[in-house]
């Protein structure tokens, strides 16, 4: 794939490095800290696009010819956004939230030039088996979660044991809706 303008990753996280790797796009990195707050008003899908946005806004007066892309990946468990853990007890409690059920992980991007602004998002539906409490604690001391939303990583231990099926993009769940990202790139001339 040739880039035909520079991409510029707005992400510190090794995850959507990673997949951004795998699609064979070379890319820089600038990370800067951005308040996460959003609006109580919106839906999931409405915050992660709007994260994804804000994000993008702080890198704005930045960018000459490349392409910023930014993303935000939320979980929602029963209309309730599931952030990033603080603490063992919160990721256990969102764990236990999720066990033996069903929610949605969704991913807002947006690509940022200086000529267009492109909003979207992805919605991947999870389904957990029931998990007990030994499992939880073990991933929890094992792996750490607290840079997860909703406290876990379907590429670990806990998403190799515990997801029974989902229904959408993996990819979405690990960070970034990467065909749906390479299809919004191929649409607005950043690749051939």
């Amino acid at each position: 794939m040739n880039l035909l303008q520079p991409l510029l990753l707005a992400s510190n996280s090794p995850r959507r490095k990673e997949l951004l790797t795998g699609l064979g796009l070379a890319y820089t990195v600038k990370v800067k800290e951005v308040n996460e707050d959003f609006p109580d008003h919106l839906s999931p899908s409405e915050v992660a696009e709007f994260l994804a946005s804000h994000k993008a806004e702080a890198y704005a007066q930045d960018i000459s010819s490349e392409v910023l892309l930014t993303a935000d990946t939320i979980v929602s468990a029963g209309g309730k956004i599931l952030n990033k853990p603080a603490t063992y007890a919160e990721a256990f409690e969102m764990l236990r939230l999720l066990s033996g059920t069903s929610h949605q992980v969704i991913t807002g991007v947006c690509l940022l030039s200086k000529t267009f602004k492109h909003v979207f998002h992805d919605t991947t539906n999870v389904y957990f088996k029931s998990l007990t409490d030994a499992e939880i604690d073990y991933y929890l001391q094992e792996y750490q979660p607290y840079d997860k939303a909703g406290a876990y990583g379907i590429q670990e231990w806990i998403g190799m044991i515990g997801i029974e099926r989902i229904e959408g993009s993996y990819f979405n769940v690990v960070g970034l809706p990467v065909q749906m990202l390479y299809t919004k790139l191929v649409e607005l001339k950043v690749i051939a």
